[in-house]
């Protein structure tokens, strides 16, 4: 299979609906997409959703035994048999899951004899006399031959039985997953300043350490554990993960946005006005912000009436503080985003708020 770049590409949230429907249909499907974009994961949250159980086989590391199995001599028969492979779904596995997902990963990476292996599991539901259980679904993924990984031409009539996705960043989508994932606020405020920050693989590029969404997770988690990690170590760690470009802005704009108040403060009420202007460090504001309504919500839901006493200081603040497309960008966030469930009559000033940027609300939503 050649690489994919001339054709439609999709977010993980487009390709999350698009596996669902072809799950329904019994289709393969095939997950193109450059490295660390989320393919895997993408996958393991459908089956996590459905409650069903994935096996995920690394292609590029397997034998061609280990899909189509071995031969023994049965003496019983006093023929030679086969001895079915054990990574493979059996009828009692399959049972206890309304849905079984076969993940062939790095399928493309996988020498020709093992891609060969797995045609007639793939075409047909069996090898051998090793059937797929009913209730299974197989979902393959690759990097597309641009990548600069190791790939083999895929043979088309096995390209041509999947149903073909190829995924690409998209920030929006992240973000959701982001917030659901607990991605640390300072990541998230930093790219949604620079959103173009998400990802920059380049594969021309020698660099070994590039952005991708899963190395920012890589960065999240260690800035949950920063208080063990001096400053310079910190730098090296992040610079190992997504470039020494990024690293340095990204750490520029941690300590420009640590000079910003305290957002639970300012969701007291004790802090009204804003002393630094710089923009990067007003977008990781907004997002903290958003992180403190949403952790009081998950942690003292009960009391509502305090939750809106805090939701009228935050617009009240970014309608001081910030310009027009910040303050709508930051009631986007929470509303669509963070899903905060503000009710417009509990709030004091939301005729106020209404009137200066209902419109642009209405034309960001579009």
């Amino acid at each position: 299979m050649s690489q994919m770049s001339d054709n439609l590409t999709v977010t993980s949230v487009q390709a999350r609906k698009a596996m669902l429907a072809a799950f329904n249909a019994k289709r393969p499907v095939f997950l193109w997409g450059p490295p660390g974009i989320g393919k895997s994961e993408v996958v393991s949250e459908i089956t996590d959703e459905l409650g069903g159980y994935m096996i995920d086989l690394r292609m590029a590391q397997m034998e061609p035994t280990d899909i189509r199995g071995i031969p023994f001599y049965n003496k019983e028969s006093g023929k030679m048999d086969w001895a079915e492979p054990v990574d493979l779904p059996d009828e009692e596995l399959a049972s206890q899951y309304p849905v079984v997902v076969l993940f062939l990963d790095e399928m493309n990476s996988a020498p020709p004899a093992v891609q060969a292996a797995g045609y007639q599991l793939i075409l047909n539901r069996r090898v051998g006399k090793y059937h797929l259980p009913d209730n299974v679904v197989i979902v393959a993924a690759g990097n597309r031959d641009s990548d600069k990984g190791v790939t083999y031409r895929m043979p088309m009539p096995l390209a041509n039985r999947f149903l073909h996705l190829e995924m690409r960043p998209d920030f929006t989508a992240w973000q959701n997953w982001a917030v659901d994932k607990g991605i640390h606020k300072d990541v998230v405020g930093y790219l949604s300043f620079a959103k173009q920050d998400l990802y920059d693989f380049d594969a021309k590029s020698s660099s070994r350490a590039f952005a991708t969404p899963r190395s920012w997770v890589f960065v999240s988690d260690l800035l949950k554990d920063e208080a063990n990690i001096d400053d310079d170590t910190l730098f090296n760690l992040v610079a190992g993960a997504v470039g020494d470009g990024l690293a340095t802005k990204f750490m520029a704009h941690r300590r420009v946005a640590g000079k910003m108040p305290n957002p639970a403060d300012i969701l007291e009420g004790k802090v009204e006005d804003l002393q630094v202007s710089e923009i990067s460090a007003m977008y990781s504001l907004t997002v903290s912000m958003c992180y403190e309504l949403k952790d009081y919500l998950e942690t003292k839901s009960s009391n509502r009436k305090k939750f809106h006493e805090m939701c009228d200081n935050f617009f009240a603040y970014m309608m001081k503080n910030f310009e027009t497309e910040l303050v709508v960008m930051g009631a986007k966030v929470a509303l669509k985003t963070y899903k905060l469930p503000i009710e417009p009559s509990q709030l004091t000033n939301f005729n106020e708020f209404h009137k200066r940027y209902g419109k642009y609300i209405v034309e960001a939503g579009n």
